[in-house]
């Protein structure tokens, strides 16, 4: 069923931006329903489209079929959020998020693999971990952005889901706190663009916490254009740290963003977890 939901949102998603005629800055799209594509619980569908709704970044929203499937089409501005979040330096990727959808299916693949927490590192404007709240997930966001933890604590009052949004700098934050018992945690950041840098600090800080290791996932955004990146392609670009550290790639999906939109190829998610000795 995961395999074919994240087919059919590819599919949409390359028709959709194939024949997009808007101007908007970002724009994204949820089905309306419940359908033979997409078998999604529809109350959790039904949470997607009122994080959408109440999230003030969307500024217009209309309904469309795309491939025969009925679809709502979320219209944006990201960049005075993008403006405000570039002044963090080099260890903090812009805000781009992925797409609402897509956040959804991650969170349904952690679930899969049996994760009880849920830990999104510079989570921007906390989809995926509110996602991992619809999913009964216990959800920790972690963001070193005043204006966007402004932003998550609004979408979680409007939407009554407590994702825990926190406004922290997550290379300085005591995961400690959190009693972590089988987290997984999503780094907020390409390999190239600062993430590799908030990702070692993260595993080092697992690590230093006992036992926690030998439960605990990882999430990396990677990407498939080789602009982006010194010709290192495999795993996202994410192969020498995985194998620096000794993690196994468990699943690997490729997933619409906002950041590749206009590009034929879709972001990959690379999920790890720590060798076991």
């Amino acid at each position: 069923m995961l395999n074919e939901l994240v087919q059919n949102l590819v599919k949409i998603k390359q028709d959709f931006a194939k024949n997009y005629a808007g101007s908007a800055h970002i724009q994204e799209v949820i089905p309306s329903q419940t359908s033979k594509e997409f078998q999604i619980d529809e109350n959790h569908l039904e949470q997607l489209h009122k994080f959408a709704e109440k999230n003030p970044i969307y500024l217009n929203s209309f309904e469309e079929k795309i491939l025969g499937i009925p679809c709502i089409v979320y219209e944006g501005d990201i960049n005075d959020y993008w403006l405000n979040s570039i002044k963090h330096g080099s260890s903090c990727q812009p805000f781009y998020p992925t797409w609402i959808m897509s956040a959804y299916v991650m969170a349904l693949i952690a679930k899969k693999f049996g994760y009880s927490e849920l830990v999104d590192i510079g989570s921007g404007d906390g989809r995926i971990a509110f996602c991992g709240k619809i999913l009964e997930f216990t959800s920790h966001s972690i963001e070193i952005d005043d204006v966007l933890v402004e932003l998550q604590d609004t979408i979680s009052t409007q939407t009554n889901q407590n994702f825990n949004p926190k406004c922290i700098d997550a290379l300085e934050f005591d995961y400690s706190e959190l009693n972590l018992k089988s987290p997984v945690f999503f780094i907020g950041g390409l390999p190239q663009m600062g993430g590799d840098i908030l990702a070692t600090s993260i595993i080092q800080k697992i690590n230093s916490i006992v036992d926690l290791k030998i439960n605990t996932g990882i999430v990396f955004a990677g990407t498939n254009t080789k602009r982006q990146l010194s010709g290192n392609l495999s795993d996202g670009g994410w192969s020498s740290l995985i194998e620096k550290h000794q993690l196994d790639v468990i699943d690997t999906v490729s997933l619409p963003t906002v950041w590749t939109f206009d590009q034929l190829v879709e972001t990959p998610y690379i999920f790890t977890k720590f060798k076991s000795h």
